[in-house]
């Protein structure tokens, strides 16, 4: 178990449940108020180092590969360490078979107790993985002596309730390692607190598929395509000859009225109900017109109105 920050009292905690042993499985945590706990955990090759020191800079005290047999002791000890640790990342590593043993009953008996805790499940898809590992040239850990691909094979079947029991899965297919590092540290880098939402708008192209963090889906293949229109199509939205295009089709005044109306009412509701981060997710048919003008139209009304907004355009920033 490696435990990595710069405060001594978490330092301490960290020894003292490392010395305390396995708590019995009915000993959890009770409440933590105060105390924002991420878990990261997912495929191997899919960026958890990467994130882990994402959270680190932005101020999360981070412990790896800890047996999830101490999760809840450790959780506690923190929890009572008079408010030097406000926030607690957790990588939780696959390779040790012990590690997740049991981690399923965990993680929801310290969610029924009341604490706050978020579990970030990092994936990515089989090529992608199987490139990673060459360009590396790593084994991988579920298969040291046999093949990449058999190695993933037998992580994705390991994994595959730990993935169900995610608040959020992450698909970093298509993010390089400063993609990846920016997107946890805007998602994560604000204290936790119940006094804004911050949301994230993502244009994507449902040819290759809806992004699995999306909290909300927005189809906008209804508006006036710009890709049929000469001189435009190798544009994007950003552009304020294809934004202005788009805005043409004529039910645009009143889809963009509509959507304001329908996000005013949903984003206090959201916020209410406890969400910290909400990711809306815009398609259209090439992810490269339509949607990015709806996002680039969509950002500075809600920046506007006082909610965080960060952008990403998943096709145009892809190549």
């Amino acid at each position: 178990m490696k435990v990595r920050s710069g405060g001594d009292p978490g330092k301490a905690a960290a020894r003292r449940a490392a010395e305390a042993g396995a708590a019995p499985a009915r000993d959890y945590v009770r409440p933590t108020a105060g105390l924002r706990i991420v878990v990261v955990t997912g495929m191997s090759g899919s960026g958890k180092s990467t994130a882990s020191k994402a959270l680190e800079d932005v101020g999360y005290y981070c412990v790896d590969n800890i047996p999830v047999a101490l999760l809840s002791k450790l959780i506690d000890l923190f929890g009572h360490s008079s408010g030097e640790v406000r926030k607690l990342a957790l990588l939780i590593d696959g390779r040790e078979r012990e590690f997740l043993a049991g981690i399923e009953a965990t993680i929801r008996e310290i969610k029924a107790r009341g604490s706050h805790l978020e579990v970030l499940y990092l994936d990515a898809r089989d090529d992608v993985l199987l490139r990673r590992f060459s360009e590396t040239r790593r084994k991988h850990p579920f298969s040291p002596e046999g093949s990449v691909q058999a190695g993933i094979r037998h992580e994705r079947k390991q994994l595959s309730a730990v993935r169900e029991l995610a608040d959020m899965v992450l698909d970093t297919s298509d993010y390089n390692v400063h993609q990846l590092r920016e997107f946890i540290m805007q998602r994560f880098g604000t204290a936790q607190g119940r006094e804004k939402l911050r949301v994230h708008l993502k244009s994507f192209a449902f040819n290759n598929g809806i992004p699995p963090e999306g909290d909300v889906v927005l189809d906008v293949r209804f508006l006036v395509n710009p890709f049929f229109q000469e001189g435009l199509r190798d544009k994007d939205g950003r552009d304020d000859e294809v934004r202005g295009f788009v805005k043409e089709d004529p039910d645009w005044p009143q889809f963009i009225a509509r959507l304001r109306s329908l996000l005013d009412l949903l984003l206090p509701r959201y916020l209410k109900e406890g969400k910290s981060y909400l990711t809306l997710a815009i398609g259209c048919t090439g992810g490269r017109h339509r949607s990015v003008a709806v996002v680039e139209e969509l950002a500075p009304i809600l920046s506007g109105g006082g909610w965080p907004v960060s952008v990403s355009h998943r096709e145009v920033e892809s190549g």
